[in-house]
């Protein structure tokens, strides 16, 4: 499918506008950091833990069995999401279990689900 690119033929800059919005645009490291974050969400892999974890907090072994992968590759990516700040974990006793961070990686997961299935 083709999609023709629109675009601005006028050579008239709108000065108040780009000042107004230059004025709010945040430092290249919050767009650096951001972009990071949403990258995080570009793995189909992660993406499935994250779901998993939206359900239900779980530990690694019940991971690498819904997702039939090996415990290594389960524990590489919880890493992962655990650097980035998306899943925390808790001990009980000798089991490790893994939930999301917080309630705004539930909300951006759920509103991404729901923008790609309208």
């Amino acid at each position: 499918m083709s999609e023709k690119i629109v675009s601005c033929d006028c050579d008239v800059i709108h000065g108040d506008i780009v000042e107004r919005v230059r004025k709010k645009m945040p430092l290249d490291d919050e767009f650096n950091r951001l972009s990071t974050f949403f990258k995080v969400f570009g793995d189909s892999t992660r993406a499935k833990i994250i779901f998993a974890l939206d359900e239900h907090e779980m530990c690694v072994c019940d991971l690498a069995v819904l997702l039939n992968m090996s415990k290594s590759a389960v524990s590489h990516q919880l890493a992962y999401l655990k650097q980035t700040n998306l899943v925390n974990y808790r001990r009980e006793g000798k089991t490790v279990v893994y939930s999301l961070a917080d309630d705004h990686i539930k909300t951006i997961f759920e509103s991404g689900r729901e923008h790609i299935n309208e």
